[in-house]
């Protein structure tokens, strides 16, 4: 944990905002695999009756300046057209790698991005029939989760998802007032968004889920609850409550937005953190008088509605397939993907390389995940989950307690009074100052490998 000062129980304490920790490990971990091992041969033995897949779009038509996504504004020279073709041949190859000698079912699906629906109509169309033609899975049969954004929530995309089974929508707003969508470098009007949400609601899609974002310049209590009472206004099914990050090479770094050095800027760091974690309780409290139930740190899901999308984390156990060049597959042994960047000109140079590519038979980047590796991950994306993990079902997979194998991560948590003293026996489940302080307590599980590769990825 990177520490600042100490608190009154002599503890150090902690900065609240460390990472965001939606997949482990991080992408930055990755490296070029100098065997480019075979797709056949990794998939071989791994079960392939319930896996996940996701087809990654990178394409946007403008970049949020928080945004370190990877992904690149608009697609010139029909280069749609050839990522498309590049992800066809992708999922032909990976569907002959997953084999005939078992069940290849899917439980689930995505679009992600960038914006998947920065694509016309019929480009939805072809990625739905890549989804459905090349690797087999019934998107109407399978929660289907699609990201979009404001200014491409149109009623003719709309309904090609809808009619090819999209059971969730998830929209980023960040903010209902425009002073803070311009703060936050993304041009919007709030007109432009109430539209866009008519938009969907008229599709009929089962699922809305609209994100904001807190810690904004600028932004108040009033006006985050504010933007908070326009989404519910919609009665979203889900809402997702993101801390603002300033990444490095992203818009707002460039701004120079975000102050992060630990010396003359360490009081405005820390009054950013302290305005973080206020806005954060404020819309959590709101949120749950208002009748939604919290999920974990960022996901709030209305009591009475269905759950028909994915939650917001990888399941604990692997089997993830993923197209496109910003997205990863998973193993049980072996994390991989493409090369990854933040920065538009080597965005743009690794797109041009996969549309370029004819043979995915083999994997190029990743990380290989040992025994050690894969309770680090059960455990953190079990517990930064509210409802805890079940201390049976970790010893059910891995034959040890997650106390014995973590002593020191779990005892430090305690000690902070991050965990549940009051959780059924059995269940391990953080506090409401655990779940505030999701990103310190999750990279805190990262290992030191993982944290040595981290330090050492070289950004671009």
């Amino acid at each position: 944990m990177t520490t600042s000062t100490a608190t009154a129980t002599g503890i150090p304490a902690v900065r609240p905002y460390e990472s965001y920790v939606y997949a482990y490990p991080h992408k930055t971990a990755y490296r070029p695999l100098p065997e480019r091992p075979v797709l056949r041969e990794l998939w071989a033995a791994e079960r392939k009756d319930a896996l996940s897949l996701y087809l990654h779009i990178p394409f946007c038509e403008v970049r949020c300046g928080f945004c370190n996504l990877f992904t690149r504004i608009g697609a010139p020279e029909e280069l749609t057209t050839r990522y498309l073709d590049a992800l066809d041949r992708q999922a032909v190859a990976v569907r002959d790698a997953l084999g005939d000698d078992g069940p290849v079912r899917f439980a689930a699906a995505a679009f992600g991005g960038g914006t998947p629906t920065f694509l016309t109509a019929g480009e939805l169309e072809r990625l739905c029939d890549i989804a459905e033609k090349r690797m087999g899975a019934d998107l109407r049969a399978v929660p289907l989760s699609v990201e979009t954004s404001p200014s491409t929530a149109t009623a003719d995309r709309l309904a090609v998802l809808a009619d090819r089974g999209t059971t969730r929508i998830s929209i980023g707003v960040q903010s209902f007032v425009d002073a803070e969508a311009k703060a936050a470098v993304r041009p919007q009007r709030r007109a432009e968004v109430e539209g866009a949400l008519g938009q969907i609601r008229n599709a009929r899609i089962p699922v809305l889920n609209i994100d904001l974002i807190y810690g904004i310049d600028g932004q108040t209590e009033r006006t985050w609850l504010t933007s908070l009472d326009a989404a519910l206004a919609w009665r979203p099914e889900e809402l997702y409550l993101y801390p603002l990050y300033v990444r490095p090479l992203t818009g707002l770094h460039r701004l120079g937005a975000g102050v992060t050095g630990p010396e003359a800027e360490a009081l405005e760091q820390a009054a950013w953190d302290e305005q973080r974690l206020r806005l954060y309780a404020v819309g959590r409290d709101h949120l749950l008088a208002h009748g939604y139930e919290q999920v974990s740190m960022r996901m709030f899901r209305r009591a009475d509605a269905p759950q028909e999308g994915p939650e917001d984390y990888a399941c604990q156990t692997d089997g993830m397939i993923g197209l496109g060049c910003g997205a990863r597959s998973y193993t049980s042994a072996l994390h991989y993907s493409f090369d990854y960047a933040v920065d538009m000109r080597e965005i743009r140079s690794i797109i041009d390389s996969f549309t370029a590519t004819q043979d995915f038979s083999r994997a190029e980047v990743g990380r290989y995940v040992d025994e050690e590796e894969a309770r680090r991950r059960h455990l953190l994306q079990s517990v930064l989950q509210a409802a805890g993990l079940p201390v049976a079902d970790y010893r059910a997979r891995f034959g040890t307690d997650p106390w014995a194998d973590f002593p020191a991560e779990l005892a430090e948590f305690a000690a902070r009074g991050w965990l549940d003293e009051g959780a059924p026996e059995g269940l391990l489940r953080l506090s409401p100052p655990g779940l505030a302080h999701s990103d310190a307590l999750g990279p805190a599980l990262f290992s030191p490998g993982v944290r040595a590769a981290m330090a050492a990825y070289e950004r671009k």
